[in-house]
């Protein structure tokens, strides 16, 4: 079933609700890099989705995600993923 407007968060509101759990949850123990840890999980899975929507074309993708082609391809390569699964 799909969410009517009024249903739906904004992709804002749902990172903070995530990020408030993460610290509850982390207290006594947060990384000492957590803007670093924090950017490469949300990077990758943006990656991801954006390379499905474009069945796997890098040069499509970096466009959509307003980076460079050798970034996205960096980023790729960083993250270990293989675009030719999308097409």
């Amino acid at each position: 079933m799909t969410a009517k407007p009024s249903e739906t968060l904004s992709l804002s509101t749902l990172v903070s609700q995530r990020l408030e759990a993460f610290f509850e949850s982390q207290l006594h123990s947060l990384p000492v890099n957590l803007y670093d840890v924090i950017i490469e999980q949300v990077e990758h899975p943006l990656i991801v989705q954006t390379l499905k929507i474009t069945q796997g074309n890098q040069i499509k993708a970096a466009e959509i995600l307003g980076i460079n082609r050798n970034t996205i391809r960096k980023k790729i390569k960083l993250f270990n993923i293989d675009p030719s699964i999308y097409k």
